[in-house]
């Protein structure tokens, strides 16, 4: 259950990250955003990324086997990066339109898929 818990929060708090490291490039799309200055836009992408630690560190001290999660710490680092490849695809599929999913791309998560895998094994 810790590790379903985990994988949960890593999600949402990967859900917010991408959307302050990336979400602000969509803004000069929209009318009320696009006048703002760096600085605003660093602000604002700050307050979302706020919310990224709310899901974060309960997801760490809930998954690190230290406390009683089933995780290592090395297992929690790359199931992290892993969880924060698949939510940037999505997210940029979904909201960058102009981007594209390629060959490549597809190569380069299996093997980090193969990485998970030989960092998992016992």
């Amino acid at each position: 259950m810790k590790g379903i818990l985990t994988v949960g929060l890593l999600v949402f708090s990967n859900t917010f990250m991408t959307m302050a490291w990336y979400g602000h490039l969509k803004f000069a799309e929209m009318k009320n955003f696009s006048k703002l200055s760096l600085i605003a836009i660093v602000l604002i992408s700050w307050g979302i990324a706020l919310f990224e630690y709310f899901f974060q560190v309960p997801a760490n001290r809930i998954g690190y086997r230290e406390n009683g999660g089933p995780f290592s710490l090395v297992e929690l680092k790359v199931l992290q990066e892993v969880i924060t490849l698949v939510v940037f695809t999505i997210f940029s599929l979904l909201f960058f339109r102009n981007e594209s999913f390629r060959m490549n791309h597809l190569i380069g998560f299996a093997f980090l898929v193969l990485a998970v895998y030989f960092i998992f094994k016992k």
